[in-house]
């Protein structure tokens, strides 16, 4: 049988205690003694004001400096120096062991309240994630936030891009990846992937070895086994080796369903569909073709916001800034940060959220409307989750340590999972004349990918396992070439062969804030399946579900950072995390999936209220999208949410005629 249990609650739960004991005891070796008497007869509520309001400020500096540097803005305030000047601004507020002394000192009245005692809880919690123990490791830090500035700043202005015809082509990482997924020559799709290649090549010569030479220093001189634990530690509350015996049991678990698929591929297309460059093509290329009228990059904005209001999410009055298109410079992944989080106020008021949200589309590329349709629907959805966190500190409400990798991408990924069901597709996924996706092209792309959908879990697997591996590395056997060759390794003996995106080519690799990120990603699909199992068990459909909105806000949503995630969804779901409804999917044969996706396609086409298409959107929230520094539209200036819509989609077919007319 090849479903498992991956891991109970009570299991983790002893993790993340001893976790926190073993973080405890490292702070208070030498944290200040507590404040004297007198100093704790201040009113504990101008303490949390004071901090709260302190870090608001340090954390809105820092990400518009992120936002303008990874956006390539033509403002000239926003530089790596500045950018790392206010991470450091930041990060030696959230390290202050005076505050976390003076923190302990509240912690111990008998008066307070219990939103000051939850508030100064997650005030301790935070302080603890940052504080370093030694001269030593406050250096290192330093360096390592140079070697990443510098780093990143060289990648931003990679001359990336592929060989064709005999001419290099300059492409992003994800123009290279479209190509690879649709076009129809070999050599073609060989010289993309080689081009993904070049970018471990170019990041090893340009910093990345010094950088986890410096990031494991760090580490270990904080008494951590490596950075990766020093980093799984701070965000999940517990250390790496119970992570990698969740996935030790999920690899071996899906292995055979991965070996299985291989051979089955192989035998359908020939050996030559296990190359890398032709894996994706192989599997879905002319389907994705056939997809993609139905998926108009223009129409992106306006479908995902109908999509979530008819799921009833609301924003709860924040301000998103959407910087949607690919361009020279440009960050090469697509995120979605906070400058301003969302957190209740001492007078009771709420301060919304500000976003920032970006992928890289081209419009002109096949695949790209649904590509640009799949991010928005999961930044959106992170969008959500931290714009109706209500809690009294903007620490409950900020991505980083001791926020959840796991519980943040949950919320992002369960919304972007809607986009592959039949019902949703039939609402909307329409062309460009208003007509619905034929179900006969979803049965054919189910067809086409479902026996391979363990390719995905396993190369998402592979990052986790190579940032494990690249961090045990002794730092005598640090080199370019020995990193470059054990991504091949990892790749090898997790995905079956190379891959179609090679590890060294993962954005994530390179940020301190998504390093040692990617496991996160595992557990929330688990997460994701074992939420959607929930919702179709309680109320028949997901999709056009008013249900779903609030559920997600109440459960999983308004507590930010202050429970646990396997905590949360245990208590939505009723059970303990694990696998089982990952892996059932996995393991479902596809014309049993298929004769419920025909089910749901008919309940969505016979519920299906014309009036409703032409609805009024309200997400209550501003809406700005961008191009760099160009403003397309903004909902404030354009009356509201659809006829804002309405122009981004004149620019695109304006600025892209021919893929508009496609």
């Amino acid at each position: 049988d090849m479903r498992m249990r991956l891991v109970t609650l009570t299991f983790v739960e002893r993790c993340c205690t001893l976790a926190a004991v073993v973080s405890r005891q490292r702070i208070s070796m030498s944290t200040p003694p507590s404040p004297s008497y007198e100093a704790r007869l201040r009113n504990p509520a101008s303490f949390i004001e004071e901090v709260n309001t302190q870090y608001e400020g340090l954390h809105r500096a820092f990400e518009e400096q992120f936002w303008g540097t990874k956006m390539a803005l033509k403002d000239g305030s926003y530089t790596v120096d500045a950018l790392t000047k206010a991470k450091g601004e930041m990060e030696a507020f959230l390290a202050s062991k005076e505050k976390l002394a003076q923190t302990r000192g509240y912690l111990a009245r008998s008066d307070l309240s219990e939103a000051e005692r939850a508030t100064l809880a997650i005030f301790e919690r935070t302080f603890g994630c940052y504080i370093m123990e030694s001269e030593a490791a406050l250096a290192l830090r330093e360096k390592c936030t140079a070697i990443e500035g510098t780093l990143e700043d060289a990648r931003n202005k990679m001359r990336l891009g592929a060989v064709l015809d005999g001419a290099f082509v300059e492409l992003s990482s994800v123009g290279l990846r479209s190509k690879m997924r649709v076009d129809g020559s070999e050599a073609t799709r060989k010289a993309c992937w080689e081009g993904l290649r070049s970018i471990g090549e170019f990041v090893t010569a340009n910093g990345f070895v010094e950088l986890v030479r410096a990031r494991n220093a760090m580490a270990r001189e904080l008494g951590y086994e490596d950075f990766y634990d020093y980093k799984v530690t701070q965000a999940e509350g517990f250390g790496k080796g119970a992570l990698f015996g969740m996935l030790d049991t999920l690899e071996q678990g899906t292995r055979p369903l991965m070996e299985e698929a291989r051979a089955n591929l192989a035998a359908a297309k020939g050996e030559a569909a296990l190359l890398a460059y032709n894996s994706a093509y192989m599997m879905a290329g002319s389907v994705t073709q056939k997809l993609d009228p139905y998926f108009p990059f223009e129409h992106a904005v306006e479908q995902w916001g109908r999509s979530f209001a008819a799921l009833g999410i609301s924003y709860e009055g924040a301000s998103m800034r959407l910087d949607l298109l690919d361009r020279k410079g440009k960050y090469s992944n697509g995120f979605c940060h906070w400058p301003q989080p969302a957190w209740v106020k001492a007078d009771g008021s709420f301060q919304p959220t500000v976003t920032h949200f970006t992928s890289l589309a081209d419009p002109s590329a096949v695949g790209s409307g649904h590509t640009a349709l799949t991010t928005l629907m999961h930044e959106a959805g992170h969008a959500a989750h931290f714009a109706n966190i209500k809690m009294p500190s903007p620490l409950f409400s900020q991505e980083r340590a001791p926020t959840s990798v796991a519980y943040a991408e949950l919320q992002s990924m369960f919304l972007d999972s809607l986009v592959g069901d039949a019902a949703w597709r039939f609402q909307y996924a329409r062309d460009r004349e208003g007509s619905p996706l034929p179900f006969a092209l979803h049965e054919e792309d189910v067809r086409a990918k479902h026996p391979y959908e363990v390719f995905s879990l396993r190369a998402m697997l592979a990052v986790p396992y190579f940032e494990k591996a690249l961090y045990e590395l002794p730092d005598g056997e640090l080199s370019a070439a020995a990193i470059q060759a054990l991504a091949d390794e990892v790749e090898t003996r997790i995905q079956g062969g190379p891959g179609g995106r090679p590890l060294l080519s993962v954005p994530h690799l390179l940020s301190d804030e998504a390093s040692c990120y990617y496991h996160g990603y595992v557990l929330a699909e688990m997460a994701v399946h074992q939420t959607r199992a929930f919702f179709a068990a309680r109320d028949g459909v997901i999709v056009d579900n008013p249900r779903v909105g609030p559920t997600l806000r109440d459960a999983y949503w308004r507590p930010g950072n202050s429970e646990p995630f396997l905590g949360l969804v245990e208590r939505l779901t009723g059970k303990p995390l694990t696998g089982d409804s990952w892996v059932a999917t996995l393991q479902q044969p596809v014309d049993e999936l298929l004769e419920e996706e025909r089910a749901a396609y008919a309940a969505a086409a016979k519920a299906a209220n014309g009036a409703a298409a032409k609805a009024a959107v309200d997400l209550d929230m501003r809406v700005t999208l961008v191009d760099g520094d160009e403003v397309i539209a903004d909902t404030t200036e354009e009356g509201d949410f659809l006829a804002a819509c309405k122009k981004f989609e004149g620019h695109i077919r304006q600025r892209f005629p021919r893929a508009a007319a496609a």
